[in-house]
């Protein structure tokens, strides 16, 4: 994902964040995806080519990445 595919794009918060502000911001396209702080949306954001957020999703679906 390059800063062009975030021209314009509408970040959505995480479906986790149970509504408070201390939450992930993401924006999925067809190249990738990028997340980002929705308390510091200007600190930047952590982008991830289209193969690289399919192998996260996976890790995260199968256990392999944990939450605390």
């Amino acid at each position: 994902m390059t800063v062009s595919d975030l021209a314009g794009a509408v970040w959505r918060k995480s479906s986790h964040s149970g509504g408070g502000n201390d939450c992930v911001e993401l924006v999925v396209s067809r190249s990738g995806a990028a997340v980002r702080d929705s308390k510091n949306t200007e600190s930047g954001h952590l982008a991830f080519a289209d193969v690289e957020w399919a192998e996260f999703l996976n890790g995260v679906k199968g256990g392999v990445l944990r939450t605390r």
